[in-house]
């Protein structure tokens, strides 16, 4: 029994030969997983066909929400089940046998909402043809006709009607895909249309946005990479061109699991940027499904390595809680940050990240020695050119930070205020920006922006991007933001990741750019002439929002104009605690003005030296910055439109 678990989950031995940096094997993932779904088994309804778990309800009710539990505990099973070539000895499969024909059973009290009257029910649905599949010799090929023709029947009123444009195509093509297989209703040609839709989607390397928005984050793992090599190897979705698209599929894998990696802290954290991060390590998923494919660069040992150290962060900082049920939450339980149409089954996604255990114990995942992350070999810098971000992780504190001019769960022109998971500048593995509060209408940290008379920044959804690239020294990236007020009022509308709307008033135009070397960022603004007014302006420059309890240590030193530096102390506004934000504030900034920060974030008191900058002559309409790095090394940024 380990001492760190509230849960008290029963785990054998660290084995330090096999597993040396984070003790884990597959028997630790296996009782992990056996703990969760034994837990579950007091909320089961009467007929087993919801799993009706306490906390919140969500915008689509308790019926849905009881779905949602047994659905994406299913798909926990099933890679479970199939792991292990159908050996059950915690009879999980009766359970989720009996389960599955209450809920598609007409005339049970309890059976699940149809998907075209509740429309997650068709995220749903996805999840259970998954596990059918994944299971199909030991549950779908021993039901009885009746039951099967019942689950057929709910299945297929899934695909038709309103989809959203993003990764819920998947879901529709995996159903669809399951009920060709066993002989139910299907529309090969919207198979085809989806197909083509979700290529629409595609970046660059490996990267897809989740839909046509600038809406990158881990979806790009947990859905666009692990829905896709999977359905390559169901049957029936040869018909539908799997086998030319499989190489495809698998190249755009191993591409983005090089950044994937890299995004991942020495304390087993992801980057925290993005909706629906109450999955948690679901993030774990597109590394399994590296070693499921063999599609990857990465050693087998990394592959583990990053998996097991994400499962076991999240463990260690009370993702499971006293009753064994993965809360809504980030670590523990936090409803404040759940998206709309999230229930108290919502968390259960996380199974994606368990998708590992649907390889057999002597595959090479399982039995390789772990090797090191790439934050834990060597100072990481990237440049993904998809989401326009500069990563940026230091061997010396393990921490991993992006910096972001290229995302903001918009599009380019938008007047909407910045979400806080997608806008800011600045994301890391160490910390997270407030979310709720004020905060969504007027950013407080990671931020560029005027700031009015009540104290409220501008914010910069809707930006254009710029510049983006490395001169082997530093990285370096651009945006121009022509900045706004939001005033959202009551009408709040539904969460989906994009910032709100409302009544807009117009701020500066702004030009920022970055250039990124270890630990500091160099940040340098440049207002830029716009059509509106040009009156002196207070501009605030943020920098990162330091937790509570959190070790990490962050640092803002005003480089270019005259600066007030103030700490900025939020509380209840975020899942890790009361939160202390620096920034530094220019008042009377007229057009073409410039002015510049150097902030960094670290795990160390000994804040290293920072780097200096000065402005140099250039062509009329541009600045120049030149940075000179604390080794001497010199980068040069320049700031024109």
């Amino acid at each position: 029994m380990t001492a760190f678990d509230p849960a008290r989950i029963d785990l054998p031995p660290e084995d330090r030969t096999l597993s040396p940096i984070t003790g884990w094997t597959r028997d630790h993932w296996a009782a992990v997983a056996d703990h969760l779904l034994l837990s579950l088994r007091p909320f089961f309804s009467t007929t087993r066909s919801r799993v009706q778990l306490p906390g919140i309800v969500s915008s689509h009710g308790t019926a849905s929400d009881g779905l949602e539990g047994f659905a994406r505990s299913f798909m926990l099973y099933a890679f479970r089940l199939h792991g292990e070539a159908g050996d059950d000895p915690h009879d999980f499969t009766d359970w989720y046998r009996t389960g599955l024909a209450a809920g598609c059973d007409p005339a049970n009290p309890e059976r699940w909402p149809l998907p075209s009257a509740v429309g997650q029910a068709k995220v749903e649905a996805a999840s259970i043809a998954l596990g059918l599949q994944l299971t199909r010799p030991w549950l779908w090929d021993q039901l009885d006709e009746a039951d099967q023709r019942n689950i057929i029947a709910w299945l297929a009123d899934a695909p038709d009607g309103w989809y959203p444009d993003n990764n819920w195509l998947w879901f529709r093509i995996t159903v669809e895909t399951f009920l060709a297989s066993v002989g139910g209703p299907h529309d090969p040609d919207r198979i085809l249309r989806d197909l083509a839709t979700i290529e629409s989607y595609y970046r660059t390397d490996g990267w897809y946005s989740d839909g046509p928005l600038r809406a990158f984050d881990y979806y790009c793992g947990w859905a666009m990479h692990l829905y896709p090599l999977l359905w390559t190897d169901s049957a029936g979705a040869d018909a539908f061109g799997a086998r030319a698209l499989e190489p495809v599929f698998r190249s755009r894998l191993t591409d983005f699991l090089d950044d994937h990696a890299a995004l991942i802290g020495a304390d087993g954290m992801p980057v925290l940027q993005g909706r629906s991060l109450i999955y948690r390590f679901a993030a774990a998923a597109p590394l399994w499904m590296g070693a499921v494919t063999g599609a990857t660069r990465l050693p087998a040992g990394t592959l583990r390595r990053g998996a097991s150290g994400m499962l076991r962060a999240f463990l260690e900082r009370g993702a499971v809680d006293e009753h064994g049920l993965l809360s809504v939450g980030l670590f523990g339980e936090w409803p404040a940050m759940a998206q709309s149409y999230s229930g108290a089954g919502s968390p259960y996604w996380a199974a994606k990240g368990f998708l590992g255990l649907a390889l057999p114990a002597d595959h090479e995942v399982w039995t390789a020695v772990e090797e090191p992350l790439p934050v834990e070999q060597a100072d990481v810098r990237r440049v993904i050119r998809a989401a326009g971000w500069i990563v940026s992780g230091t061997v010396a504190d393990g921490v991993v930070r992006v910096v972001n001019h290229g995302t903001d769960h918009g599009q380019p022109g938008d007047r909407t205020a910045d979400s806080p998971l997608y806008a800011r500048l600045g994301y890391s593995s160490a910390t997270l920006p407030p979310l709720v509060g004020p905060t969504v209408e007027a950013p407080v940290d990671n931020t560029v922006g005027a700031v009015d008379d009540a104290g409220r920044s501008t914010n910069r959804s809707g930006f254009a991007r710029g510049v983006l690239g490395d001169d082997g020294i530093a990285a370096f990236a651009t945006s121009v933001a022509r900045t706004q007020w939001v005033d959202a009022g009551d009408d709040r509308g539904p969460d989906h990741g994009s910032g709100r709307a409302g009544t807009i008033t117009d701020g500066p135009r702004l030009l920022t750019g970055s250039l990124v070397r270890g630990a500091w960022e160099v940040r340098v603004v440049r207002r830029l002439a716009d059509d509106g007014s040009t009156a002196p302006v207070r501009l605030r420059v943020s920098g990162w929002p330091v937790a509570e309890g959190q070790e990490a240590v962050a640092a803002l030193i005003p480089l270019l104009g005259e600066a007030t530096v103030t700490a900025h102390a939020e509380d209840d506004t975020s899942p890790l605690g009361s939160t202390t934000v620096e920034w530094a504030e220019f008042d009377g900034i007229g057009v073409d003005d410039a002015v510049a920060v150097a902030v960094s974030l670290s795990r160390t008191s000994v804040v290293p030296r920072a780097p200096r900058l000065r402005l140099l002559p250039s062509e009329a309409g541009a600045v120049t910055a030149e940075v000179t790095w604390a080794d001497g090394m010199v980068s040069l940024l320049h700031l024109a439109e």
